[in-house]
C-alpha cells in the first residue's frame, strides 16, 4: 500500500464510550483491527491486516515519541501515551493509548496489543501538542535519521525528568487532570 497522503489539517473524533483496538505481531504488522479502528482510520479491515501499523502514522508524531513505545513494550511492558495518528483521508485524530506486550503460555512475547481511548482536547492543546512539536523540531534539526531519534529521546526524557515523574507518572497525571 505504497499511497502518499497528505495531513488535511482536519481533525475527526471518535466517541468517548468507544474504543480503538488493534493487535500487532512482533514486526509491527496489523493482525487485527476492530470497527472503531477502521471506521476512524478509514480503512477496511482487509487492507489494514498485515500492513505496518506505522500505516496511520502523522507526520507530526516525533520519532522519539515511537521508540520509546517500542523500547518499553519490547522489555515486555505496558505503556500509556498520546498519539497523533492518520486517516487515509489525511484526517487527523488524537488518542490516549494503552499499548501491551502479549505473551504466551512460557511467557515470550507473541505480538502486542492496543486499546486507545478519546483523549480530552485541552490536555492535548496545553500539554501534548507543544511538548511533541518541541520534540519534532529537535528531531528536524539533524539531518542523519538515527542522531535526530536520539536527540528527540534526550528532548523527551529530559522534559520528563524536568516534571520529577516517569513518563507513565506523566502521562497518567495529564489524563487525570482533564
Amino acid at each position: 500500500m505504497a499511497v502518499t497522503i497528505r495531513p488535511t489539517g482536519k481533525e475527526v473524533h471518535f466517541p468517548p464510550g468507544e474504543l480503538i483496538v488493534s493487535k500487532t505481531d512482533l514486526k509491527g504488522r496489523i493482525t487485527y483491527a476492530n470497527r472503531t479502528f477502521c471506521h476512524i482510520a478509514g480503512y477496511s479491515e482487509a487492507e489494514l491486516l498485515g500492513q505496518p501499523h506505522s500505516i496511520i502514522r502523522h507526520p507530526d508524531m516525533p520519532r522519539a515519541v515511537f521508540r520509546l513505545v517500542w523500547d518499553t513494550i519490547a522489555a515486555g511492558r505496558e505503556i500509556f501515551g498520546y498519539v497523533k495518528n492518520m486517516a487515509r483521508s489525511g484526517d487527523h485524530y488524537w488518542v490516549f493509548a494503552h499499548v501491551t506486550p502479549s505473551f504466551d503460555s512460557a511467557g515470550k512475547i507473541i505480538g502486542y496489543h492496543s486499546n486507545r481511548r478519546t483523549p480530552d482536547p485541552k490536555v492535548i492543546a496545553s500539554a501534548i501538542a507543544p511538548l511533541y512539536a518541541q520534540v519534532l523540531k529537535t528531531e528536524q534539526s539533524h539531518v542523519n535519521g538515527k542522531d535526530a531519534v536520539e536527540a528527540g529521546m534526550r528532548a523527551l526524557t529530559d522534559f520528563v525528568a524536568s516534571q520529577k515523574v516517569s513518563y507513565d507518572e506523566l502521562m497518567f497525571a495529564l489524563a487525570s487532570a482533564a
